[in-house]
């Protein structure tokens, strides 16, 4: 243990002096390159973390709360959905109910028509789930007592002139215009559009919305719904309060928001996965090139010096041990600086987001991202660096000292 210990003391003291003794620019410069090199390790995976979170967000907040009650299969609507929101509304962590009825719509204003999809909904029910009613860009959101009134989604309602890049638009629909709904069952009705919305998710900012009193007069509707969103009072437990609501009875498909949208972010996230993979690679890569030709001219350089250190009886192992302990403190170094520099970039994008289609995304940086891209960096660093150190080092004193 103390011949251990004494010679761990030795390459560290070498390894003191070789870093005193060496080039300042070159330290600093491959410092630089493995922070740049961490930075990119953690960057792309905290974007995907933040897509998830955004999405999540999206899904719970505007389109499906946290979990989605269905009908039977076979049917198109629930039936009772009164008796049914009370059952639900007595389980313990259940903070709101909002039944809505969802049908295929054409849209018509002012020569202009766009199909997309109508909700009816009983509003002070929605306003205990969803924020919608918090994301009116102008006008009000709806009453329980509307019968004349619609609100439009952003994308849906438009902008006069301009297309919507293929997704439905009316091209300029304004609050207190009037637009005409024509229903799958061939009714016609006109609205008074009440309140323009923006959620930033495209299915909702695409939608309109009525009220279930007005639907289901005109779809012939008596306590129907085709789905009744649920809002827990805290996220990331759907599983549990699916399996609670199950056991009450319901006989109706229940699905988690995850379950409902997880097809297409399930393959965003794939796509994103091959791209991190290739660069974390390629970034690797790039470590083991930089270490290697580091030490390797470090170690050329002093090649006469490690010959001389092997004839006063330095050993071999304690030589090449000294060249690994100078990557070990370059690759520590290059990762705290690599912390701070990331630590920067994630506080200049929580305040100034990213865009993404389905709204501002922040970098989330998870705890195992960093553990992972430290434990890479030190694994390839220290490979790199004790490859050249153990080829010079093994050579005869004598080869080596003449250089």
């Amino acid at each position: 243990m103390t011949t251990l210990f004494t010679s761990l003391r030795v390459s560290a003291f070498l390894a003191w002096k070789s870093i005193q003794r060496g080039s300042k620019g070159t330290l600093a410069l491959t410092i630089m390159i493995i922070a740049l090199i961490f930075v990119n390790l953690v960057f792309l995976p905290s974007i995907i973390s933040g897509v998830v979170e955004t999405f999540n967000t999206q899904s719970i907040d505007f389109d499906f709360g946290n979990l989605v009650i269905e009908p039977r299969e076979g049917s198109q609507y629930i039936s009772g959905v009164t008796s049914l929101q009370k059952t639900v509304e007595r389980i313990p962590g259940i903070t709101g109910t909002s039944p809505r009825i969802a049908a295929g719509a054409t849209f018509f204003y002012k020569g202009h028509n766009a199909a997309s999809t109508l909700y009816g909904i009983t509003p002070d029910d929605e306003r205990s789930v969803t924020k919608i009613a918090d994301y009116m860009t102008a006008g009000e959101f709806l009453s329980n007592g509307d019968t004349d009134a619609i609100i439009l989604g952003t994308t849906l309602a438009g902008t006069e002139g301009q297309e919507a890049g293929g997704l439905p638009s009316l091209q300029g629909v304004a609050v207190g215009d009037s637009v005409e709904v024509t229903y799958p069952n061939g009714e016609t009705r006109t609205y008074r559009v009440k309140g323009i919305y923006q959620t930033q998710s495209i299915s909702v900012d695409t939608a309109a919305f009525v009220t279930s009193r007005e639907m289901s007069r005109v779809l012939g509707l008596r306590d129907q719904a085709s789905m009744i969103l649920v809002k827990t009072a805290v996220d990331g437990r759907e599983e549990e309060y699916k399996t609670e609501l199950l056991s009450y009875g319901i006989q109706e498909q229940i699905r988690t928001f995850r379950e409902k949208g997880g097809g297409f972010v399930d393959q965003a996230i794939q796509s994103f996965n091959i791209i991190n993979t290739i660069s974390a690679l390629v970034s690797l890569i790039i470590a083991i090139v930089v270490v290697f030709i580091v030490i390797f001219i470090n170690t050329v350089n002093r090649r006469r010096q490690i010959g001389i250190l092997k004839a006063i009886g330095i050993d071999q192992q304690i030589i090449i041990n000294s060249y690994v302990l100078q990557v070990l403190f370059i690759t520590a170094v290059g990762a705290l600086a690599g912390m701070a520099l990331n630590a920067g970039v994630t506080t200049y994008l929580t305040a100034y987001p990213l865009v993404f289609p389905g709204g501002p995304v922040y970098p989330v940086v998870e705890v195992s991202a960093i553990l992972q891209s430290v434990a890479s960096l030190f694994a390839v660093s220290v490979v790199a660096g004790y490859i050249p150190a153990w080829q010079i080092a093994r050579e005869d004193i004598l080869t080596a000292i003449r250089g």
